[in-house]
């Protein structure tokens, strides 16, 4: 803003009612010229310390409304996602993540809104006009259509997701970047929204996703629409999508809570066993963790993929193959640990593995006469599980890499041996998926709750078996 012209007009007057105009003019004139009616730019990236550049800065997405039509023959996507979310800035311009695909047209509060691509950053620019920003605290809608093949992405541990083609649909998984894929975007697990899901596929094909069905499929023109809703929040990287043939079953179990569960026929007679422990599995984990946190629950089981392993998608975990019952255990824990109580960066990922291979040990105690104290030991001699701290994995790549799981659930032991009283142990557990339901949590906040509750300083026992370097003796 030029202050000049004020200065001259004011040289007319005598000096003392100069003076006074000028910081008049001045004192108006400032408002005009701050961030906070001409806004800045929403970050790129939220700096998470392995994949700094998911997730934007700027705004929280409070719901996806997604409308995929699914062409199997072809690996082509048709879509349309309608995010609402609330400025957390005065924003002239925001980023989705969007890998691949291309972007026919987007608007913002109904307006059309400048696109900017590169690489896996996509940046809408709002109006110009100052009066039409988008201020701090406003809630707005914007509607990106796009289409195209999406990709198969290639993780740093070389294991592949985002969207997978199988014999008879495609499969899309989300750990830790793949959404990206198949919808725009605040790719990270700090920004949770509910869902809205409706896909179309060929007559014949079942399309599953997260959440309950809204309302039963619909067939016009020899293509099926399914609806699919997920009121609970939801990280991007657990939203799920299956293409394909399945057999279906759905139920209602105690609480009023769906099962849905969604095999492939290949797998139906050898996951049939396994698949309808769901209901009991799910009491058992609530007796030990607390609420089941979400309206719905159940499987999916996929053979028809190179996925190569299973995930804790939001409401249904997906299975490779006929699950047995330990890995059933361990993703329906991640449903308490990961999808409710979800990390707030990727670095935090021991507190979804370490719980979910600890449930395993408790399954195994309880049901199999094997103790804790037994896997503790089996999991102490592995050589595997001392390359690294599991609360300090060296690269993006050590994520889900054994430390992380086994020496994570030996931490956990650990702090039920200082507890020292089962019942007390199990009020802790309950305590953490209350405290944090439905929203993010850090390794820091996690130790912060334990000494709090316990009354106990654990100083000793998280610089030996959570950031140690070197393997302590067992007893320690």
């Amino acid at each position: 803003m030029d202050h000049r012209h004020p200065a001259r007009a004011a040289a007319r007057t005598p000096r003392r009612a100069a003076h006074a105009a000028l910081l008049l003019a001045l004192a108006l004139l400032a408002p005009a010229c701050t961030g906070g009616v001409e806004g800045k730019p929403g970050a790129s990236g939220v700096r998470d310390p392995y994949f700094p550049k998911l997730g934007n800065g700027g705004y929280d997405v409070t719901h996806y409304d997604l409308t995929l039509d699914v062409d199997p023959d072809e690996q082509t996507l048709r879509g349309t996602a309608a995010i609402t979310a609330r400025a957390t800035q005065d924003l002239s311009s925001f980023n989705l993540d969007l890998a691949g695909l291309t972007v026919e047209s987007a608007t913002v509060e109904g307006r059309p809104a400048a696109v900017n691509r590169a690489g896996s950053e996509l940046t809408l620019r709002t109006d110009e006009k100052a009066e039409k920003r988008l201020h701090k605290g406003e809630t707005f809608r914007t509607v990106i259509r796009y289409s195209g093949s999406p990709r198969t992405l290639t993780d740093p541990d070389e294991s592949e997701e985002g969207w997978l083609p199988t014999d008879d649909g495609a499969l899309a998984l989300g750990e830790p970047t793949g959404s990206m894929t198949w919808f725009p975007g605040n790719n990270h697990p700090s920004d949770k929204a509910a869902y809205d899901v409706k896909v179309t596929v060929p007559k014949g094909l079942t399309a599953v996703s997260n959440g309950v069905q809204a309302g039963p499929p619909t067939t016009r023109g020899g293509r099926t629409t399914y609806r699919w809703h997920t009121a609970e929040p939801m990280a991007s990287y657990l939203a799920v999508l299956a293409v394909g043939r399945f057999e279906t079953k759905t139920s209602t179990m105690a609480g009023g809570i769906t099962v849905f569960t969604a095999v492939d026929p290949e797998s139906a007679k050898a996951s049939a066993r396994t698949v309808a422990r769901v209901p009991e599995v799910v009491r058992w984990e609530a007796e030990h963790f607390g609420p089941y946190p979400f309206s719905a629950t159940g499987a999916i089981v996929d053979r028809k993929n190179d996925a190569g392993y299973a995930l804790e998608t939001q409401n249904r975990p997906f299975f490779p193959g006929p699950p047995s019952i330990g890995l059933l255990v361990h993703e329906m824990a991640h449903q308490w640990f990961g999808d409710s109580v979800t990390p707030k960066s990727w670095r935090d990922m021991w507190l979804n593995e370490g719980l979910a291979t600890y449930a395993e040990w408790l399954w195994e105690e309880e049901k199999e006469d094997t103790p804790a104290e037994e896997s503790f030991d089996e999991a102490y001699e592995d050589d595997d599980n001392w390359a690294f701290p599991p609360a300090d994995p060296p690269s993006a790549a050590d994520i889900s890499e054994q430390p992380v799981y086994g020496r994570g659930a030996m931490v956990i032991h650990k702090i039920r041996e200082a507890v020292d009283d089962d019942d007390e142990f199990f009020a802790l557990l309950k305590g953490w998926t209350r405290a944090h339901r439905h929203g993010n949590a850090s390794t820091a906040d996690f130790t912060a709750y334990v000494e709090k509750t316990t009354g106990q300083d654990l100083g000793g026992l998280w610089k030996k078996w959570l950031y140690g370097r070197s393997r302590p003796a067992a007893d320690g």
